[in-house]
């Protein structure tokens, strides 16, 4: 193996990343070296592409991005165990502490000390990862490398889906992106009875209704109180899934929710927000934000449903090599994609 790797790098403190040389990461005694094969593009990528206000205060430059990834370990540290050169694997992006009282409790995903590769440390847009063992999560054969790049959001999708108990339940998504796709077929597949997805981006409804069994609907143009009636949810929603961020949809959703209602929170409004606390009072509804995944309950869930007939791969909407990595992001940006997968394979 050469001591050069290509890689894609926030190198400059502006719009855009670059396809540069860096040296080949040296791994400590606990980590492994992981040859990527896959990466997903996500939108924590497009902000720090764009160089927005959140990216200039978290990213430092330069830094290697990325997060999602698919690949094979290619080194050992000398004390780990458990691995295998040549194993396919992902992994888990958050990096945490092991001081904490919720990490010391077992809730890794809750550990303030948390750090992500490719956001506050060096990512996965490399032709090499170097990775803590702890955080290594292996593929089982049945899993491709396209889903298993993937497999970071679809945890998101996971953890904000199984927040509440779906079986029997209706369901209201807000935000049809790749992640609130996702969670539609988790919702399917756990059980749920009705699963309506809203947006006003059409070209995202349409996938949506071709990756899951859901009720699309553009808010622009239909009224959702039309649609509940046609599906006999008389009450209000049993469950939401909040997954764009947006205030209006927020809304929304508080109001079609049932007397007692439960809300998951993923999507991160862009700055403060109004909120109507006497409506959620009154309603009774109970809202829990949703952070990554849990560590590593999320992942064993998501896999097992994987190999019991959960099928996202839809959701992935184009492919492309690492060498064409602009015209990746421009799918991404442009809000007509699903998921964007980068190959490694052909440098």
């Amino acid at each position: 193996m050469t001591n050069e790797m290509k890689v894609l790098v926030k190198a400059h403190a502006r719009e855009g990343l670059w396809l540069q040389t860096a040296p080949m990461p040296e791994i400590g005694p606990d980590d492994v070296l992981i040859r990527i094969n896959k990466t997903g593009i996500c939108g924590t990528d497009i902000h720090i592409w764009n160089w927005d206000e959140w990216a200039q205060k978290t990213v430092p430059v330069p830094l290697i991005t990325g997060h999602e990834f698919a690949g094979e370990i290619v080194e050992l540290g000398r004390n780990v165990e458990g691995l295998a050169l040549g194993q396919r694997c992902s992994g888990e992006g958050h990096l945490i502490g092991k001081q904490s009282r919720q990490s010391r409790a077992g809730k890794f995903h809750l550990d303030p000390q948390t750090r992500g590769i490719g956001v506050n440390e060096q990512g996965a847009f490399a032709e090499c990862l170097c990775l803590p063992a702890f955080n290594v999560v292996p593929l089982p054969d049945e899993i491709s490398d396209d889903i298993g790049a993937i497999l970071d959001p679809l945890g998101n999708a996971v953890h904000t889906a199984l927040s509440f108990d779906l079986v029997g339940e209706d369901v209201l998504i807000t935000g049809a992106g790749p992640i609130g796709i996702m969670a539609a077929a988790v919702a399917r597949h756990a059980g749920a009875r009705n699963v309506v997805i809203t947006d006003i981006n059409q070209d995202r409804l349409d996938l949506a209704a071709k990756v899951a069994d859901v009720v699309p609907v553009n808010v622009t143009t239909d009224d959702l109180a039309d649609i509940q009636a046609q599906l006999q949810i008389t009450q209000g929603f049993d469950v939401g899934l909040e997954m764009s961020g947006n205030q209006i949809a927020l809304d929304q959703m508080v109001e079609a929710m049932v007397m007692g209602g439960r809300i998951a929170l993923l999507g991160i409004p862009p700055g403060k927000s109004p909120v109507d606390w006497s409506r959620i009072v009154f309603k009774a509804i109970t809202i829990k934000g949703i952070y990554g995944r849990e560590i590593f309950e999320t992942w064993y869930k998501m896999i097992a449903m994987l190999q019991n007939g959960l099928d996202v791969s839809g959701v992935i909407t184009h492919r492309f090599g690492v060498q064409d990595y602009a015209e990746g992001f421009a799918a991404m940006k442009s809000g007509h994609s699903g998921k964007v997968v980068l190959d490694w394979t052909a440098l």
